[in-house]
């Protein structure tokens, strides 16, 4: 019997993102850009200490990018989290 280690979905971890997501809309743009960078790879470098498949980590990462960008910007347009 086999079993796949599922990781939890980043998206979901509303608290992380919202404050990476505010803390990077205090920054210029290219600030920001190197600290969402930063943040997916230490999200990224987690997951594989801890054996979680590349294919897992690309799609949470990705979600986590999503997520963030998507705050990011709704908070830019001076809307409510």
């Amino acid at each position: 019997m086999t079993a796949s280690v599922v990781p939890f979905p980043l998206a979901r971890r509303h608290n992380m993102i919202t404050r990476q997501s505010r803390y990077a809309a205090e920054l210029n743009p290219d600030a920001a850009e190197r600290f969402i960078q930063q943040q997916l790879k230490i999200q990224g470098d987690s997951m594989r200490r801890r054996g979680i498949e590349e294919d897992l980590i690309d799609r949470e990462l990705k979600c986590m990018e999503f997520e963030i960008r998507s705050r990011l910007n709704r908070l830019a347009a001076g809307g409510v989290q």
